[in-house]
């Protein structure tokens, strides 16, 4: 699998993925926090046999803002979550599919834009 042809963060809820096929796709950061492929989210299972299970996921401040998206090598993104976890690497295949799976509509990436706007408005008085 190919990396992204560009990764945009259109406002502070989603992260929208060109893929070099031409699909577009825009998820919340909310799910592809929760798709965090680490042991610690995901468990681990070592030669077919579980050494760790996920923990369970606790809602923390910043868990869903999305501070850092680096590549590593040529085969993955790393992601640094406002609440400091940093142990997800989301390889390429793994990525699109979360995204296949996650991808938002036109109409609800507008409506998720509209309410960031809304926020920021009645932020500012």
């Amino acid at each position: 699998m190919n990396a992204p042809k560009s990764i945009s963060k259109p406002n502070p809820y989603t992260i929208h993925f060109l893929w070099r096929d031409g699909i577009g796709s825009t998820i919340k950061l909310e799910v592809l926090r929760k798709e965090c492929p680490c042991a610690v989210c995901k468990g681990e299972t070592i030669a077919g046999k579980v050494v760790a299970f996920p923990s369970m996921q606790m809602f923390t401040p910043g868990m869903y803002e999305l501070k850092e998206l680096t590549q590593v090598g040529n085969y993955a993104v790393a992601a640094v979550w406002g609440d400091n976890h940093d142990s997800g690497i989301y390889d390429w295949a793994y990525l699109r599919s979360v995204c296949d799976k996650n991808s938002l509509t036109d109409e609800q990436v507008e409506k998720i834009a509209e309410a960031a706007e809304q926020k920021k408005i009645i932020s500012r008085n």
